[in-house]
């Protein structure tokens, strides 16, 4: 897809799937804004990192992206792909992995669609693309915290996108199944990881998601499964 122009930010972008956005906005020819809890590498041509932002914080939100903005001169996307896992049986478990799953997986992605809109507004065609979950869908045992969190996700996209559906504003979510990441090898080595979606693939839905020829899709909830 061709992004030449385009400008977008990535959340949770040091990680090991926003680092592929990122790498594929790049390529696309679109400027990247890429930020993280953790220390971004450091920024070269088209993009420019924004690491150490605590992005449950609606101040540190609210200051990066008003930093964004001047940087990139405005804003046309924004992919919260921010977030993590934990898995934990309701029995026995703990109040503080729903508050974590909550703060991170569906407090980061509301935070910064609320810091981020007032520059999306001002974009001729602006996107939005959060990252769900396949397992939100049905939940399994032990997957109750996460689940709720991304089931969280699916309803924010859907109400942004009626909320935003006559300002040019496209809102949708990505959701996959397991991906294939070191993390997910190491904790599931016996896995079959080749029926695992691959990073790359996610990163091709999300470019055609912010492409001009994506303008008519909003509001929807995709699936992203590898079929190897």
């Amino acid at each position: 897809m061709n992004l030449q122009g385009k400008r977008i930010a990535v959340t949770g972008a040091a990680g090991s799937l926003g680092s592929v956005i990122v790498r594929a906005a790049l390529d696309a020819g679109a400027t990247v804004a890429a930020i993280d809890h953790a220390t971004v590498a450091a920024g070269t041509g088209n993009l420019h990192e924004f690491g150490g932002v605590d992005l449950s914080s609606a101040a540190a939100v609210d200051k990066t992206f008003s930093a964004i903005g001047e940087k990139l001169g405005g804003l046309d996307a924004l992919i919260n792909v921010a977030g993590t896992f934990r898995w934990e049986k309701l029995e026995g478990g703990n109040l503080a992995t729903w508050d974590l799953l909550f703060n991170v997986n569906l407090r980061t992605a509301v935070a910064s669609c609320m810091a981020a809109l007032p520059l999306l507004v001002r974009s001729p065609s602006a996107r939005i693309v959060n990252i769900g979950a396949a397992g939100a869908v049905k939940a399994g045992t032990g997957m109750g915290a996460y689940a709720a969190s991304k089931a969280g996700v699916f309803k924010l996209t859907e109400a942004l996108a009626e909320e935003l559906k006559d300002r040019g504003v496209t809102v949708n979510a990505i959701l996959p199944t397991t991906i294939d990441t070191p993390a997910n090898r190491k904790d599931m080595p016996d896995a079959d990881f080749s029926r695992w979606v691959k990073p790359a693939q996610i990163a091709d839905v999300i470019l055609f998601l912010l492409s001009d020829q994506a303008q008519a899709v909003t509001g929807a909830l995709i699936p992203v499964a590898s079929r190897t």
